[in-house]
């Protein structure tokens, strides 16, 4: 590889500037420590001058023994006219971090505008300020905010807020589309025109995603010799986000060939992505490129096909790679490779069985014209393709049900479900409340099936949803049940579609309950006497 580009990572503190994160001080402490088991050069852990929870934070640093990474504290130059240090340039040098990151203005507006100051009062807020970040030993990154539309507003003065900073001893400096409004050839341009000026200089980068081109200047202005990069994980970030570093650091080390982490460490960036979304409580974006679910994600028939024989035909890199996998979906679009594929995955081999595969695409694009969907209810598709084979006998069958939902006077809303499941030769008939009829419906399957089957015990529904497929037929529409269920260790998902929400609800359930005995050691029911028929209240 060439040359070494050095990763800033400002999940905590920029990151955590998008609408829905709040994360708390034992948060920040996780993913501290996962990013510099991802092998981050840079972590901006917040600013410890604006709030008392970042305050505590930089205390509790020292519980981390971080690696690879070097601590960053963030903060902004002094004040207009105030003495130096002043309050939050002390806040910085308060906390015992190896660097600091400050950000001052660039662009004329600003300096005009925001600070209400001159021109040579801000280049002065500049120097000072690095210079006294310097003497108390700190590395120093400088962040030039709005430096590309300061720069084509007034270039000179732009180059002149950096050659302050450079003159002063600032370690790096930062060139920051803060509007997140430049193009690409306009950032690979500017950087250019800076590394020229200064050509001793560190140059970095850190852009937002306003115009959807984060990524892409963040690359353009390492081709343009930046050396070090910010951004985030998921892109998380104020307004539309900022830079995904999961995007940048896979394009700059594989597509090119700079050196950003370890391969190893490479390997882990989908769990990492993964980590860092489940920690700040947001679904993880199954469409972010590199990392999602979908990235290596196939469905049409013909791709599938051409996959199969040779992944490059429909995959831009190996996803091993970046940690993540090759999927194959199933749908209306699919094609024999398909069914193959998920079958083999199932342990099913149908490679034989041509009449089979017909029979299944078959029933598979009927039952998707009927409102199911098996992308992300593959238990349902591997269930529908055993129940196609000869020799399947389901665990359990539904004989009656009965939901009622009535208003009593003093206690409110009331469900009970009533069903009789056929178990072998034994029929069991049972009732259940429920908080709603859904509710009532599975503690009455439940209370059934638990008398053959012990070990659904474990099993529970972890997500239950509900799309209406057309609503111009309004409240006698078709409706798609997908419920995710899990037994502690495996999640699998199953879906239902129907124009009455309970036998949606009922098909989705009964799969997934159904699925759950078909992975269990344990398979057959619990012995009861032949012919049996059970009723329990």
């Amino acid at each position: 590889m060439e040359r070494q580009i050095f990763i800033y990572d400002t999940t905590l503190r920029d990151g955590t500037q998008r609408e829905g994160i709040s994360l708390s001080v034992d948060d920040k402490l996780k993913i501290a420590a996962r990013l510099d088991e991802a092998g981050f050069h840079y972590i901006e852990g917040g600013y410890p001058g604006s709030n008392p929870k970042d305050v505590e934070f930089f205390s509790r640093i020292h519980e981390l023994t971080l690696r690879h990474a070097k601590l960053v504290a963030f903060g902004s130059t002094r004040r207009p006219n105030a003495p130096t240090p002043d309050p939050n340039l002390t806040a910085l040098t308060n906390v015992s971090t190896p660097c600091a990151c400050i950000v001052g203005k660039s662009w004329l507006l600003h300096v005009d505008k925001v600070l209400g100051t001159t021109p040579e009062e801000n280049l002065s807020m500049i120097a000072d300020s690095v210079a006294y970040l310097k003497a108390a030993g700190r590395e120093v990154i400088y962040d030039a905010e709005h430096f590309f539309d300061g720069y084509k507003d007034d270039p000179e003065y732009a180059l002149a807020t950096l050659r302050a900073a450079e003159k002063a001893g600032a370690d790096w400096l930062v060139l920051c589309d803060t509007n997140g409004g430049a193009l690409p050839n306009e950032v690979s341009a500017i950087v250019a025109s800076v590394a020229e000026a200064l050509p001793s200089a560190r140059i970095g980068i850190h852009t937002h995603n306003d115009g959807e081109l984060a990524v892409a200047n963040t690359l353009a202005a390492v081709t343009a010799g930046a050396r070090q990069v910010q951004g985030t994980i998921n892109g998380y970030g104020e307004r539309t986000g900022n830079a995904n570093l999961c995007s940048i650091i896979p394009n700059l080390q594989l597509k090119m060939d700079l050196r950003c982490i370890d391969p190893d460490q490479l390997r882990h960036l989908t769990d990492l992505s993964h980590y860092v979304a489940e920690v700040a409580n947001l679904v993880h974006d199954s469409h972010l490129p590199f990392v999602g679910a979908s990235s290596f994600a196939h469905k049409a028939g013909l791709h599938v096909n051409a996959v199969l024989k040779n992944s490059r035909c429909y995959e831009h890199i190996p996803p091993e790679l970046v940690g993540n996998r090759q999927r194959i979906l199933v749908s209306e679009l699919s094609g024999r490779s398909n069914v193959l594929v998920k079958a083999q995955e199932f342990g099913l081999d149908l490679s034989s069985q041509s009449v089979d595969v017909r029979h299944v695409l078959d029933t598979l694009k009927q039952l998707e014209s009927e409102g199911f969907q098996f992308e992300a209810a593959e238990a349902s598709f591997e269930l529908l393709i055993r129940r196609l084979q000869p020799d399947y006998r389901p665990p359990f069958e539904l004989v009656d049900l009965l939901v009622l939902v009535e208003r009593r006077h003093g206690t409110g809303i009331v469900a009970e479900a009533t069903v009789k499941i056929r178990v072998g030769e034994t029929v069991y008939h049972t009732a259940a409340e429920g908080n709603g009829p859904v509710n009532a419906l599975d503690a009455a399957i439940r209370k059934a099936l638990l008398q053959f089957y012990p070990e659904l015990a474990n099993v529970h529904l972890v997500d239950y949803k509900v799309r209406v497929l057309d609503g111009n037929d309004g409240t006698g529409a078709v409706v798609r049940v997908s419920i995710e269920t899990s037994n502690g260790k495996d999640r699998w998902g199953t879906v239902g579609s129907s124009a009455n929400i309970i036998e949606a609800s009922w098909l989705a359930l009964a799969d997934s309950l159904e699925y759950a005995l078909l992975k269990s050691p344990r398979s057959a029911p619990v012995s009861i006497p032949y012919g049996t028929s059970v009723t329990r209240q």
